[in-house]
């Protein structure tokens, strides 16, 4: 019973990104922004500046990706280039001033979805599926990259 249930758990991830993903595009509505200049605003306003490689990184996808959404996102004037002095080919991205206005705006509306999403649970409901789940992609984690 266990394993179905974590079996269900584990396929339910994919409709659960794509609602997840739809929301996220309603909240881009008016903003220019494209669902994947959205993370990489959200992640050089974690993290600060970032290259390339850092990016693609934190994201968990391959280099050649993120660049292309680096570029649209370098584009739009969200997000600028710096010299990088550890590293000539790899320059530094970090936020604009109006592309750091515009994540916190983002980010403010998405907490503010997620606080009236959580009246339902408990905090001790949240914590455990956190939990669950990151024991579940650490678990997956760990046997794809001993088939490597």
């Amino acid at each position: 019973m266990k394993a179905e249930q974590l079996h269900q758990l584990i396929w339910m991830s994919r409709p659960l990104m794509q609602a997840a993903e739809s929301c996220v595009e309603d909240g881009l509505a008016g903003t220019n922004l494209t669902v994947r200049m959205r993370a990489v605003l959200e992640i050089l306003h974690k993290y600060g500046e970032q290259t390339v490689p850092e990016l693609a990184a934190r994201l968990e996808i391959q280099r050649q990706y993120v660049q292309i959404m680096c570029n649209e996102t370098l584009a739009s004037g969200f997000i600028e280039q710096r010299a990088n002095p550890r590293h000539k080919r790899s320059p530094i991205l970090a936020l604009t001033n109006q592309g750091s206005t515009l994540i916190e705006d983002i980010l403010s509306n998405e907490m503010q979805i997620m606080q009236e999403m959580s009246e339902g649970l408990s905090t001790e409901d949240i914590a455990t599926a956190l939990k669950v789940v990151l024991f579940v992609v650490d678990g997956l984690k760990k046997r794809a990259g001993e088939r490597k």
